[in-house]
């Protein structure tokens, strides 16, 4: 008979792809809350969460669907929206004091340099909380921002407004789209 040794089993949220233990370990390590944020197919999730003996304990969460009530009758997922939520985040953050005690957490995700996890980030840091980062060259500019490649692309788009179906059923303008991101970010500074 062959002695066999028995087969190691990985934890289940690591067999699931759920969780990243050895990235876990690292952030926990720096004492400080996690500045979780996730992208849905529909939305934007953020939550500062603590870690605690009896586990993690969520202490301020945003979801970009709220944006809707804000005003903003566009997608809940796209740039804008990101920073959008990243804004309003930071906004509740700030108000509960929390102001500088997070890490940004991204979970599985690799982010691209000047893409939605970065426009979150920088709707985050123009509330005034502050999280650690590598520098502004991650950041995409505030015409992206502002949603102006949008804008650009529909106005390119007169004949073929099939991609925008989604705005016009809402009577929501791919063309009005800064003047949007204008109204609900003044509405979210509280000016």
């Amino acid at each position: 008979m062959v002695n066999r040794k028995p087969r190691t089993v990985m934890y289940r949220r690591k067999r699931e792809n759920k969780t990243n233990y050895l990235k876990r370990l690292k952030l926990l390590l720096s004492r400080k809350g996690r500045l979780v944020v996730r992208f849905t197919n529909k939305r934007v999730l953020a939550q500062l969460v603590e870690f605690t003996p009896k586990g993690d304990k969520v202490l301020v969460g945003v979801d970009s669907s709220t944006l809707s009530q804000q005003g903003w009758p566009y997608s809940c997922k796209n740039l804008p929206a990101a920073y959008l939520t990243g804004f309003m985040f930071g906004k509740k953050v700030a108000e509960k004091k929390y102001k500088d005690k997070m890490v940004f957490d991204t979970g599985f995700k690799s982010p691209l340099h000047k893409g939605k996890y970065y426009a979150f980030l920088k709707g985050v840091l123009d509330a005034g909380v502050n999280v650690p980062h590598s520098g502004k060259d991650l950041f995409p500019d505030d015409k992206k921002i502002q949603g102006m490649h949008i804008q650009d692309y529909a106005s390119k788009m007169k004949g073929d407004k099939v991609q925008f179906a989604q705005y016009l059923k809402s009577n929501a303008a791919p063309e009005n789209m800064s003047s949007a991101f204008a109204q609900v970010k003044q509405k979210l500074s509280g000016k």
